[in-house]
């Protein structure tokens, strides 16, 4: 029988460490779910930065297509998938920035390579070549060689504000467990079952 913490934040945190546990090469990645300004859906792949009772935080370059989408749109859907637990969990919520303050604690914490990246990437913008990328690359790099690399303006966190989550669990003949934790009353989650 499948027994469910009534916090859905709570539940998402076992089942992300039973995910860590269990070997999961990035048990941090989520599919990212935007609409853009035509209301056609697009997703990625992104990494979970942070969770806790806030929300879930990723960071991006705010100038991709994806942060162009959210400026459009904010709102979200997240999307976990660890194969070998047979388990999902889907997150949906509006989207806004984190602090710059928490932006620049993330970035100040950034393998260097990465930060100095952040820099270099136009991200979703045309690319000439790789070798067009790498002398962008070479130039942050000498520009920064003396001393540490500041966070760019165009690049911080993201956290999604759950509204709505859902726990999948993968059964046999497809009968798969499905629970939605949505908000009830007094700020509290209310969960009922769906029918695979």
């Amino acid at each position: 029988m499948t027994v469910l913490d009534p916090d859905p934040f709570k539940q998402f945190s076992r089942w992300y460490q039973q995910a860590r546990k269990a070997g999961i090469d990035k048990p941090n990645a989520m599919t990212l779910a935007t609409v853009d300004s035509r209301n056609r859906p697009d997703a990625r792949v992104v990494l979970l930065s942070s969770h806790d009772e806030r929300g879930f935080v990723f960071h991006t370059n705010y100038l991709s297509s994806k942060g162009r989408q959210l400026a459009h749109s904010p709102y979200a859907v997240l999307l976990f998938w660890w194969d070998p637990l047979d388990y999902q969990v889907r997150i949906e919520g509006r989207i806004e920035k984190t602090s710059a303050e928490e932006s620049d604690l993330y970035f100040s914490h950034r393998p260097r390579g990465s930060q100095l990246g952040a820099w270099a990437s136009q991200q979703s913008e045309e690319l000439e070549s790789r070798a067009q990328l790498q002398r962008r690359m070479r130039e942050f790099e000498q520009k920064y060689q003396d001393g540490p690399v500041p966070r760019p303006p165009h690049w911080g966190g993201y956290r999604l504000i759950p509204e709505q989550f859902e726990f999948w669990i993968g059964r046999q003949d497809r009968l798969h467990d499905r629970f939605l934790y949505s908000p009830g009353l007094q700020q509290q989650w209310k969960m009922k079952r769906l029918s695979p």
